[in-house]
């Protein structure tokens, strides 16, 4: 299907850019006040993807309070993940597992929204793209420096930063192909439910681990940094 196959391709932009920030947590020390840094951007990039995106996408359609109790839905997956993370926190790096499990949903739904842009307009997915690799490097980042400082191995760590590919590329070729001849409710359904799984575990665990890391009066000047820098994607990248 070289339709789908394209989509993939284009899905590639936004992996790729997040497994180049797990690199550069590979290569360079991750201090406390890095990976601080690097998480509260990208909660605040989180924050703005469901909130300048997903949600007002979702709440278009004719009944609006269905998509509202999908993001709730969500929320309950976040539950189910976070009850996981406890459990692996008995061996001492939940926490940094979590935060690579909120970056996985963020990819996800990144990649619904590429292969479902991409429906419309092989162009609209391929802008989207383009504007959501900015927003992907700092929280790859943020994964790998967290894996890294919970003691996770390397061999690890950089199968983990390949892994992020295959949450993308499952969201695309859903988007693409199972939502593609569904009704418009039950595609932001879907998008609504991914967004309040990954606004749920953004700040019940990525943000709790930035704050864990190092706390500073700029804290909150990096997250408005990440929702600034996926506003400016939002805005001056078309997605229409």
């Amino acid at each position: 299907m070289p339709e789908l196959l394209s989509v993939l391709l284009v899905a590639l932009i936004p992996a790729g850019a997040n497994f180049v920030g797990g690199v550069l947590a590979e290569v360079r020390a991750v201090s406390q006040r890095a990976l601080s840094a690097a998480l509260h951007i990208a909660v605040g990039i989180v924050v703005a993807v469901v909130g300048l995106e997903v949600m007002p996408r979702a709440l278009e359609v004719p009944m609006p309070w269905v998509p509202m109790l999908a993001f709730v839905a969500g929320a309950g997956l976040f539950l189910a993940i976070d009850a996981a993370a406890d459990r692996l926190q008995n061996r001492g790096n939940g926490r940094a597992w979590a935060v690579y499990g909120s970056v996985g949903l963020d990819l996800f739904s990144d990649g619904v929204l590429i292969g479902t842009a991409s429906v419309l307009n092989p162009a609209l997915g391929v802008l989207l793209a383009l504007g959501q690799a900015p927003a992907d490097a700092p929280e790859g980042f943020a994964a790998g420096g967290a894996l890294r400082r919970a003691g996770v191995g390397r061999r690890m760590r950089l199968l983990a930063a390949v892994g992020f590919v295959v949450p993308i590329l499952v969201g695309a070729a859903l988007g693409f192909l199972a939502l593609r001849q569904a009704p418009d409710m039950v595609t932001f359904s879907v998008l609504a439910f991914t967004g309040g799984a990954l606004l749920s575990l953004a700040l019940e665990e990525m943000l709790p681990e930035a704050h864990d890391q190092f706390t500073s009066r700029r804290d909150a000047f990096y997250l408005t940094v990440g929702f600034a820098l996926f506003a400016a994607v939002s805005v001056y990248v078309s997605v229409e």
